[in-house]
């Protein structure tokens, strides 16, 4: 019962020292203290409540034997002092416990609590030292006063920079609230550094708002200058942006003013003319501009002297200057009097020019119809075969003489022509007439009629040597007009075959082309009126044809078989002579006398009967 007691209060004594222990929660200002007072919790946990709870046990087990040997010995039951019951220690160790438990809880969370304080002084400490770092210098840059004597592009360069710097101080805008913040949290975290700290914090913040004046302040500076400069930089501008196109103007003026036209009609040179009357009444408004111009640069000369700007001196926007404006426009105004000259002198040679072409176009348009009309009737005539071969003749005959005397009128168009190639006009709205068109023309005037007549002299010759009579001349020309489909005056292959068809020949290939090599000997492809009738006649021609001919040589021949040429030119045309005496062989008979032509050989011949 005795060690019950002892034990009892020993245990209950240890308890009662250790709860206050326990129940300490005052903070250490240092992680190391803490770390301490943790090691001491861990040796209390494993050095100094084991043996405690070993005579807790201990005490249990003194206590349950005890009890039990005194009901077996039939004595009273063991009764301890007030408040050291088994339940009271129970009690008491559940108290221990408790304190233990709270104390853990406070140690882990202090420890917590300083690591985030160590950590927030560090994360403190480090932002000052870089936003101080950075501040370093920037009050004595900001109180500069290096614009004052700044050109407008340093101006500009200067402002960049500080707007830059600007940028630069808003970004640090967020360290600073970030410096304040934390020092914020450690107040209310109660880091045992606050002072020093809530110091630093303060004279930063005091640092920033000095430096947002003085940065205000010089932004201010800095525009004002800006403003006076660009006010003279807007002037140059303005000037350079005005003198440039009116220069350019004038330039162009110059070029157009002294530029050598070239015009062909009068409505070129009236347009010419339009538009330099157009360009004068446009000069007064360029001497306004021009003044305009001069002004702005009068209006930068007063401000430079006015507010003693530094300035380069030139305009950096143009080489162009007052001195040359002026230079150019006077040499306008110069050009522009000897430009209203050359435009009369011009405008009097496109007159003579045009009045060259309508003296040319109203002859022209009358000889070239003339020459057409002229070869449509000579075709009419070689075509419609009226009145005899020599009333044809006649009337073509005059029709050629009208024509040699109309050869005045084309020389004294080849005059004008002549005219109007040596003042240089290519070209005639009032004609579509050229001299080579009226050259052609009189030319194929020329050879139509001089080869119509030798075709009716040819078929006068054809008439008489055949003996083809008028109306027979006039059928066959009916029929060749009548065959003659593209009024070509001649037959192409096709017409003449199917001309040959219609008057009943039964034609193979090999017979055609027999036909067309006796009227077309030359292949051109054609036949014309001659060698129709040389066709015709001699297919409808009497049996003796030949004969009569044979005969009509004898009679000339004097009644011989063999005529000379000396007859034959006594009797005969001059070319039916000569034709004659070139074709005829010469006569092999006992009776030949030397010279003596075969005249029966030529007329067999002449009508196909044998070989000419």
């Amino acid at each position: 019962m005795e060690d019950y007691e002892k034990l009892a209060s020993d245990l209950l004594e240890w308890i009662r020292h250790t709860i206050p222990w326990l129940e300490n929660r005052l903070p250490e200002n240092t992680m190391a203290a803490m770390q301490q007072k943790l090691e001491d919790f861990r040796d209390y946990r494993r050095l100094h409540k084991p043996p405690k709870v070993q005579e807790k046990c201990q005490l249990e087990i003194n206590f349950n034997t005890l009890q039990t040997k005194l009901r077996l010995s039939n004595r009273p039951a063991f009764m301890p002092s007030e408040g050291k019951m088994v339940s009271d220690i129970n009690n008491a160790w559940g108290g221990l416990e408790g304190a233990e438990k709270g104390y853990e809880e406070w140690l882990l969370n202090e420890i917590r609590r300083l690591e985030r304080l160590d950590h927030l002084a560090e994360k403190f400490r480090q932002k000052a030292t870089i936003h101080e770092a950075w501040t370093e210098g920037k009050e004595a840059m900001l109180q500069k006063h290096d614009f004052e004597t700044a050109s407008l592009s340093e101006i500009k360069a200067l402002l960049k920079k500080h707007e830059a710097f600007e940028s630069d101080l808003a970004a640090h805008q967020d360290r600073v609230e970030q410096i304040a913040a934390i020092a914020q949290e450690l107040n209310e975290l109660d880091y045992y550094d606050s002072p020093s700290v809530n110091a630093r914090c303060q004279n930063i913040c005091d640092q920033w708002d000095a430096l947002g004046a003085l940065t205000h302040k010089r932004s201010d500076a800095l525009q004002r200058t800006e403003k006076l400069l660009e006010t003279i930089d807007q002037l140059y501008l303005e000037f350079a942006k005005r003198a440039a196109p009116f220069n350019n103007w004038m330039e162009g003026a110059m070029e157009d003013l002294q530029d050598t036209f070239i015009v062909h009609t009068i409505e070129e040179i009236q347009g010419l003319s339009t538009a330099h009357e157009q360009f004068k009444a446009t000069l007064p408004e360029a001497d306004k501009e021009r003044q305009a111009i001069l002004g702005i640069h009068n209006e930068i000369a007063k401000i430079v002297q006015t507010y003693h700007v530094n300035m380069a001196g030139t305009n950096p926007y143009t080489t162009i200057n007052p001195q040359e404006v002026n230079a150019k426009w006077d040499k306008v105004r110069q050009l522009v009097p000897q430009r209203d000259q050359a435009l009369i002198e011009e405008h009097a040679r496109q007159q003579n020019n045009e009045r060259l072409r309508r003296q040319f176009a109203n002859q022209a348009n009358v000889i070239g119809p003339w020459i057409q009309t002229k070869m449509e009737e000579i075709g009419r005539i070689a075509m419609e075969m009226n009145g005899t071969l020599e009333d044809q003749l006649t009337h073509l005959r005059q029709y050629e003489k009208n024509i040699v005397n109309y050869k005045p009128k084309i020389d004294q168009l080849e005059g004008d022509h002549q005219l109007i190639q040596e003042a240089l006009i290519f070209d005639n709205k009032h004609t579509n007439y050229t001299m080579e068109h009226i050259r052609v023309g009189w030319e194929q005037l020329l050879t139509t009629i001089a080869r119509t007549i030798n075709e009716i002299e040819n078929q006068v010759l054809t008439r008489d040597a055949k003996g083809i009579s008028q109306e027979q001349l006039n059928e066959y020309r009916a029929s060749f007009n009548h065959f003659d489909r593209k009024r070509s005056g001649f037959m192409d292959a096709e017409d003449f075959k199917t001309c040959l068809i219609s008057i009943g020949y039964n034609l193979g290939e090999n017979e055609f082309s027999r036909i067309m090599s006796i009227v077309d000997p030359n292949r051109m492809g054609i036949v014309t009126f001659q060698g129709f009738i040389d066709f015709m006649s001699r297919e409808t021609a009497d049996t003796d044809t030949a004969d009569q001919v044979v005969a009509s040589f004898k009679v000339l021949a004097g009644d011989k078989n063999y005529i000379l040429p000396d007859e034959l030119r006594r009797e005969l045309p001059p070319d039916q002579a000569d034709y004659c005496i070139a074709r005829m062989a010469p006569y092999s008979g006992p009776d030949g006398v030397p010279g003596a032509l075969d005249y029966m050989s030529f007329s067999t011949a002449l009508y196909g009967e044998s070989d000419l």
